[in-house]
């Protein structure tokens, strides 16, 4: 025949305090089962347990939405963005001039950038012909894929 703990096996003895490994055993059972309340007392010792019933189900309280706020206006042209995680760089190096400022023309694979990945330079081209608008990144930022680097206006 087996024993199971509620042979008694694990149950203190009469008149004697639980120990540790006991209550916390204890304390799983009763947070595993649907009691939401349980006094325990031996002799001098009572452990009394408790947590929230569990919510009975019901309708779902009404939430009025909230007003959604528009959309701000899509800002003018494109956007060239990471293609890699780095660190952005606006010119070929510190005190030169930069690849690239707003109202400047640019043509189709014309360097626009570098990004700096693991002591690896990699040079960012223009997808297409266009003017550049403005530049997002700050010089020595770490960027990450996909972030907005300058944006543009096609032709």
């Amino acid at each position: 025949m087996s024993r199971t703990p509620s042979d008694g096996e694990n149950a203190p003895k009469r008149g004697t305090e639980m120990n540790q490994k006991e209550i916390f055993a204890l304390m799983d059972r009763f947070d595993a089962g649907r009691a939401v309340r349980l006094r325990l007392t031996s002799g001098d010792f009572t452990i009394e347990l408790s947590k929230a019933a569990p919510a009975a189900p019901g309708p779902a309280p009404r939430v009025d939405p909230e007003p959604v706020p528009s959309p701000a206006p899509a800002e003018e042209g494109a956007v060239i963005t990471a293609p890699l995680v780095g660190t952005f760089y606006a010119s070929p190096a510190p005190g030169e001039a930069p690849f690239v400022r707003p109202g400047q023309r640019v043509e189709k694979g014309q360097t626009v950038c570098i990004l700096e990945a693991m002591k690896m330079m990699s040079e960012v081209p223009a997808p297409r012909a266009g003017t550049i608008l403005e530049v997002l990144a700050e010089d020595g930022a770490l960027v990450s894929f996909g972030e907005p680097l300058i944006r543009y206006r096609e032709g």
